[in-house]
């Protein structure tokens, strides 16, 4: 069994139940918005983001009707973002096809966007919940937030760590942190389960969007994404952002003027030649190990968060397994 298998054994059940939902709440009567919408949903990858609320949901009791529709307004509101994404970056694939404004136009990908936030709304106003109204209103703040403050550092391009962890705390973590509250208040999670939840779910995010940014600098051909492409996009990511600090000087300046180079896809610059050396850079300050150091620091305090949490019978205890198994996953992942 792989482990994504074993992370979603507890609630393999609920997680069938969650994408008939999905599929029936996607159906529509309009051909371009039907095409478009199965579109969108022909490779939802791991389906991470339900399967944590489910997991959160169901550690603090057990999966309810209310908590297959925070799964679904999460994951509509995460599709919705990315939509919009695509249109701000002009990015020509998503998910291994052809992204919906290349496929359809930048109109259609806006106007697609907001009938899934629109969805959103209706769902959650369905659940006659304040608190997770709140948790979702937040994170749409939020992820629209992450994207302005990303812009407007990009202006310089070389930022601090902690500017870059304020970006991924906005952009990525947010989103995990709303999945596991969401789905603790689902199910009546007390406000100690809730907030132990929503730290690892915070301390997950961090540890996501840090192994993808180490994708950059890898050499395995097996990997989800090409190399170099944040920096080529002029985002610059927690390896490169250490070994800047820990290299001298005038080295540190070479690097960072064949890194803008790249950004700015200077046509006199030998593009392989620069990556290669952008990387033996990183490699030879230690930037990717310094980066896989703080993903284990995020997973022990991670494993502290859920101490709250004695399970008494075999489904909680599976299900706490469960959770530590995705950071596993979140840490190792090759996609």
């Amino acid at each position: 069994m792989d482990l994504i298998s074993q992370i979603r054994k507890p609630v393999e059940v609920s997680l069938g139940d969650y994408n008939s939902l999905y599929e029936a709440t996607l159906q529509s009567d309009n051909p371009l918005l039907d095409e478009v919408l199965r579109h969108t949903g022909k490779h939802r990858g791991k389906q991470l983001r339900p399967l944590l609320v489910l997991l959160a949901a169901r550690l603090c009791d057990k999966v309810t009707d209310k908590s297959l529709q925070v799964a679904l307004s999460l994951e509509l509101l995460h599709t919705a973002s990315l939509l919009h994404d695509d249109v701000v970056d002009q990015s020509p694939m998503r998910r291994g096809q052809p992204s919906v404004n290349a496929q359809w136009g930048n109109k259609v990908a806006v106007l697609i966007g907001d009938f899934l936030l629109a969805k959103v709304i209706g769902i959650t106003n369905d659940l006659h919940n304040s608190r997770i109204l709140a948790i979702l209103s937040d994170l749409g703040k939020s992820l629209s937030c992450g994207e302005l403050v990303q812009m407007h550092v990009g202006q310089t391009m070389w930022i601090s760590e902690a500017q870059y962890i304020s970006v991924i705390e906005q952009k990525t973590a947010r989103l995990f942190e709303a999945c596991m509250e969401a789905g603790a208040e689902s199910t009546g999670g007390t406000q100690r389960q809730r907030s132990a939840l929503k730290e690892w779910g915070r301390l997950f995010g961090l540890c996501f969007q840090i192994r993808d940014d180490i994708f950059d600098y890898s050499d395995c051909e097996d990997i989800g994404k090409p190399t170099m492409m944040d920096l080529r996009d002029g985002k610059v990511t927690l390896p490169l952002i250490i070994s800047l600090q820990r290299a001298p000087k005038d080295e540190a300046a070479h690097i960072k003027q064949l890194g803008e180079a790249l950004a700015e896809h200077a046509p006199d610059l030998d593009q392989h030649d620069a990556e290669e050396q952008i990387k033996a850079f990183v490699m030879r300050y230690q930037g990717v190990e310094y980066a896989q150091q703080k993903m284990l620091e995020y997973q022990q305090k991670a494993e502290k968060a859920l101490a709250i949490f004695r399970p008494i019978t075999t489904a909680q205890r599976d299900t706490k397994k469960s959770l530590m198994l995705a950071f596993q996953y979140a840490i190792n992942r090759l996609v």
